[in-house]
């Protein structure tokens, strides 16, 4: 199974006692998904809301403190993922419903991913 949060983000650079020019850039961030079941595989749950970032001000420190840098703007992508890695989700989340306050596994998918699922084969 392989799968990945995909963020664009942008950051500052602070240099002690240097300057630099530019001082913010903008780049593609990765976060490889947990498999589903495991620690961590809620974090689209927790993280996202109808396929964009739920909490701004706390992705940004979330993905910061990843990169080790200031993240001065961060905007979700996608969940970049094989049908493998998909089809266990869907089960997870299908195996617990009521957590997600949901229907259905689709309206799940849909509540907090958006349409910003990208399968690769």
């Amino acid at each position: 199974m392989n799968a990945a949060y995909v963020f664009r983000v942008a950051f500052r650079l602070d240099p002690d006692g240097a300057r630099a020019d530019p001082d913010r850039f903008e780049t593609t961030v990765e976060l490889p998904a947990a498999e589903p079941g495991t620690e961590g595989w809620l974090f689209f749950h927790d993280r996202l809301w109808r396929g964009e970032v739920g909490d701004e001000p706390s992705a940004r420190r979330f993905l910061g403190d990843r990169l080790g840098v200031e993240v001065v703007a961060a905007s979700f992508r996608e969940l970049r993922t094989d049908r493998e890695h998909l089809d266990a989700l869907e089960a997870a989340i299908a195996a617990d419903l009521d957590r997600f306050n949901a229907d259905s596994v689709d309206e799940v998918l849909h509540k907090y991913l958006g349409s910003s699922i990208h399968v690769r084969e």
